[in-house]
């Protein structure tokens, strides 16, 4: 991969491990820069020839928080997101959302769904009761 922008840490005072904005290009699925979750402005750019290998590329990965699409194509927008393995997938857009809707991650990227009435889900626990009388 090529470091094009970017990449230096910053806020070192904070204790925390942040980067300025960076993007690197000439990615493949293989890197580790293209497996992890990296929680930062952090662009990784991958290129592919159809829809199929993207959504192939985006799935070859242990997570599946988020994912966005763009296409002019509605059709193909519906059929990628339902291909993509992630909790949220956006359509021309990112990081659009609500308190009323679901959010929450695929694979190793979560357990259970923050926001909407679906979180309630991770507090508590089913149980049924039969008793015959």
């Amino acid at each position: 991969a090529k470091l094009v922008v970017g990449g230096k840490r910053i806020l070192q005072e904070t204790g925390g491990t942040y980067v300025e904005p960076t993007i690197f290009d000439g990615v493949t699925n293989a890197m580790k820069i293209a497996q992890e979750e990296i929680f930062g402005p952090v662009l990784s750019v991958l290129t592919f020839d159809t829809a199929e290998e993207a959504i192939q590329i985006a799935n070859d990965t242990p997570y599946g928080l988020a994912a966005a699409v763009w296409t002019a194509d509605l059709s193909k927008a519906h059929l990628t997101a339902k291909a993509l393995r992630a909790g949220s997938v956006w359509v021309n857009q990112y990081d659009g959302g609500d308190m009323t809707a679901p959010f929450g991650g695929f694979k190793q990227s979560g357990n259970g769904r923050d926001k909407s009435l679906h979180a309630f889900d991770k507090y508590t626990e089913l149980k049924a009761t039969w008793i015959k009388l």
